[in-house]
């Protein structure tokens, strides 16, 4: 039985450590994009005429 229970931490850590990697890859590329729009709409914000 405890075996098991061991097992299952082991897998269900890799598991969180897995996905943790990957929300942080993805939180990382979607603030660089945000950055860099934010910086082409400062750069661009001359040409706009309302």
């Amino acid at each position: 039985m405890d075996e098991k229970v061991y097992k299952t931490m082991g897998s269900s850590g890799a598991a969180s450590l897995a996905v943790g990697i990957c929300v942080l890859a993805g939180g990382i590329a979607a603030g660089i994009l945000l950055i860099v729009s934010g910086a082409r709409l400062l750069k661009n914000r001359s040409k706009i005429v309302f």
